[in-house]
């Protein structure tokens, strides 16, 4: 994760209120709703994110914002949807890091490419990972955590929301730097694995941290760490992983905005405008915090393109390494 892109505010957001000429030009975009994709079930963070923005994007564009959830095979199917679609700004997906970078070396073959097949609008934000273990585990700290990894190799076992997922290759990219071996228990969400944990039957999870925020407020899921490099301001009291000792281990659930690849680039410059108006609504950023996710920011959709090349070429070891395969 490049640390630049993660911010506790997001001044650099802002964009310039008036509208470049090639947008005016197109004049009638949108004149119809917008569809924007989740490529997870219902409920998720993506969910959540594009509901909250949704009355300000609506507002701004002049158009109603439709969420559509389209899940399966790890967030690909709603993902190669959108890359299917025409690029006219009516069809968007905000996916996240597995169908968006771990996909591209987790499936032996996909019907996108990340790096051909969209054109990204922008970053939106990151959801770190909490490790987190029952509230009577005499695991108390990501010290604890390392000396019982070191002391019972294989017998720590951790719980994500599924093989590939970034909890699951979380927790191989934190065993890999400290030498230790952990035993990876996929589920078909981090629900299920909490529930695995609380009953004693799982040591601990890695699983994105607003899956977990109600029972990490209630203290019924102790919060060893997030794997983020700041603190998030809704959850003072947790350490990052760099806190912890760990710095080569951040990871990030990054959701970005993309189209079919050929958006107009007025359109992109449209609905960039809308989101980081939305983004910016006064007590906006600390409601996305609420859900576990951190602001992030970018300076172009190149940028955006770079960085998710870089996700992929992060991620790509990792997922070969854990011998991870398609479910």
């Amino acid at each position: 994760m490049n640390r630049r892109h993660l911010l506790a505010s997001a001044p650099a957001l802002a964009l310039p209120l008036l509208l470049p000429a090639g947008v005016l030009a197109q004049g009638a975009f949108p004149n119809r709703p917008i569809r924007i994709v989740s490529p997870f079930s219902a409920g998720g963070t993506s969910d959540g994110v594009v509901r909250l923005l949704s009355p300000t994007l609506e507002r701004v564009l002049g158009q109603p914002v439709v969420l559509d959830n389209r899940p399966g095979a790890g967030g690909t199917v709603g993902t190669a949807h959108i890359a299917a679609e025409r690029p006219d700004g009516y069809s968007l997906v905000l996916a996240n890091a597995g169908p968006m970078a771990i996909a591209q070396t987790l499936f032996p073959t996909l019907p996108y490419d990340v790096r051909r097949s969209f054109s990204y609008v922008m970053l939106v934000g990151g959801a770190p990972m909490v490790v987190g273990v029952r509230p009577n585990s005499p695991i108390r700290n990501m010290a604890d955590y390392l000396a019982a990894a070191r002391a019972r190799p294989e017998a720590i076992s951790y719980g994500s929301a599924g093989i590939g997922s970034v909890g699951h290759l979380a927790g191989m990219l934190w065993a890999s730097e400290t030498g230790t071996q952990l035993l990876h228990v996929p589920f078909r969400g981090g629900g299920e694995a909490e529930q695995q944990v609380l009953g004693g039957s799982l040591e601990s999870l890695w699983n994105t941290l607003g899956a977990h925020a109600g029972s990490v407020r209630g203290g019924t899921l102790r919060a060893l760490a997030i794997t983020s490099g700041e603190r998030m301001s809704t959850f003072p009291d947790v350490p990052t992983i760099v806190e912890a000792g760990f710095p080569g281990a951040t990871a990030i659930n990054w959701f970005v905005l993309a189209g079919p690849v050929g958006l107009p680039e007025g359109v992109v410059t449209r609905v960039r405008e809308a989101f980081t108006i939305a983004i910016n609504e006064p007590g906006m950023k600390d409601r996305i915090a609420g859900l576990g996710v951190l602001p992030m920011s970018d300076s172009g959709p190149a940028d955006v393109q770079a960085f998710v090349n870089r996700e992929v070429a992060r991620w790509a070891p990792i997922v070969r390494s854990s011998g991870a395969t398609p479910s």
